[in-house]
């Protein structure tokens, strides 16, 4: 018998309990291991969370879990950076097994929760760490273990995914799409860490550094978020046959790793632009078994508490066999030569947004400054024609470095033809062919 410890009785702390309570027999079934919930530690232990647990089970004191013999996992479920941080190095420390969806904590913290888990011979569990119910994490370390992994694209945050989706479908503007996201209760009171692209970077810089060997670089996360994206940009992308989503991305390119989370126009008949709501997806590329894709839900007590079982499980059978964890970090915390390229140095296709009077001669003035920074024109869009007034101006572009659009749009943000500040989005994907309308 495998005894486990929850520190955490909140959303995810109840379905993993659920799970482990509900479905003990199934698990015995299918492992010849049985896992017993041994005890729960919560601040508070009176509040009805709709699941019957047996009695002795729940206690506030969380050293009844970190310092007991009996307990050999420990499951973090508090998030934040502490105390999680401290009661996952002391349960490594007395020699147990940890599995954690704490996504910020292992991002910015992990290389020293790894090194001490290696030097105390346990294993740390992250399956429910990104992307909730979709085993991705599994995906890396066991199903393309055979793989040079070339990219990934992730739709990680199902948050930002709702907001996005009801933007596009109902043309709402930002700010009515997040209050309908925090009634439903998908976005909380403060939703920073969800649109500003931060969570999304904390899930990127963990399976980067799985899939590529390089060290979890959060600090080197370009991120950004989708306050400031409007019904026109995405009206606008649909007619150029794009969705725009909050995608993390990273690429293998040149013995450089890119690393960025921002808003994407991606082609509307791929189908990772078909994931929408709440729901997450992860694209993945390997050079042996081409391309891959991951979807499901993202979040919520019983997706996450499955990731969660699933490493617990993965621990039992270890301690059962005495053998090599399955559930280990993989590359995590092992150096390779790879270097992460700066934003400025990668490249892409962009769309531009201008807010340019319409005068004759401004196209020719903005696109010969493209021109001057090596910026190809793909496809034009004007509409709304006002002789003298301020009207959009669509270019979709080729690819182009992003240091010379940074410049560009610079120069041209100073004509006195541009009205306003130009919007662009980056693009990946198929370059259209001269679309011009």
């Amino acid at each position: 018998m495998i005894n486990v410890g929850i520190i955490g009785f909140g959303t995810v702390g109840t379905g993993t309990a659920r799970i482990l309570l509900e479905n003990s027999d199934v698990i015995e079934e299918k492992t010849g291991i049985r896992i017993n919930l041994h005890s729960i530690a919560d601040l508070d232990i009176e509040r009805d969370r709709g699941l019957k647990v047996p009695p002795g089970i729940l206690t506030r004191e969380v050293s009844d879990i970190l310092d007991n013999p009996d307990v050999d996992v420990v499951v973090e479920l508090i998030g934040g950076i502490q105390p999680a941080k401290d009661f996952i190095l002391r349960a490594l420390n007395n020699g147990k097994h940890v599995v954690t969806a704490n996504k910020a904590l292992l991002a910015t913290d992990g290389g020293e929760i790894f090194e001490a888990a290696g030097r105390n011979s346990v294993s740390v569990g992250i399956e429910a760490a990104v992307a909730g119910g979709i085993p991705i994490i599994k995906v890396l370390k066991e199903g393309l273990v055979a793989n040079r992994i070339l990219s990934i694209y992730g739709i990680i945050n199902g948050t930002s995914n709702f907001i996005l989706t009801k933007m596009t479908e109902d043309g709402i503007d930002f700010s009515d799409a997040l209050s309908e996201a925090q009634v439903l209760g998908y976005a909380e009171a403060n939703p920073a860490l969800d649109i500003e692209g931060f969570d999304s970077a904390h899930k990127l810089t963990i399976i980067s550094s799985l899939s590529f060997g390089i060290p979890l670089s959060y600090d080197k996360v370009h991120i950004e978020g989708i306050t400031m994206l409007t019904p026109q940009d995405i009206a606008f992308a649909g007619e150029l046959g794009y969705k725009i989503k909050l995608l993390a991305i990273a690429k293998a390119v040149n013995g450089e790793v890119e690393l960025r989370v921002h808003p994407t126009m991606i082609p509307e008949s791929y189908l990772i632009s078909k994931v929408d709501g709440v729901l997450n997806a992860v694209y993945v590329v390997g050079d042996a078994v081409g391309e891959t894709l991951y979807y499901g839900r993202g979040a919520g007590d019983m997706p996450t508490g499955s990731a969660v079982v699933s490493d617990i499980v993965d621990i039992a059978r270890d301690i059962k066999n005495k053998g090599a964890s399955r559930c280990g970090t993989g590359f995590i915390g092992k150096r390779s030569d790879l270097t992460i390229k700066a934003i400025g140095d990668i490249e892409s296709m962009y769309y531009f947004r201008f807010t340019a009077l319409d005068r004759p001669g401004v196209l020719s003035r903005i696109s010969g400054i493209l021109g001057d920074h090596n910026i190809g024109i793909a496809a034009v869009i004007q509409k709304g024609r006002q002789a003298g007034a301020a009207v959009p101006l669509v270019v979709l572009t080729h690819r182009a470095r992003e240091r010379d659009v940074q410049k560009a749009l610079q120069e041209i943000d100073r004509l006195d033809v541009v009205a306003d500040k130009t919007a662009f989005i980056r693009v990946e994907g198929e370059e259209v062919q001269g679309l011009n309308d």
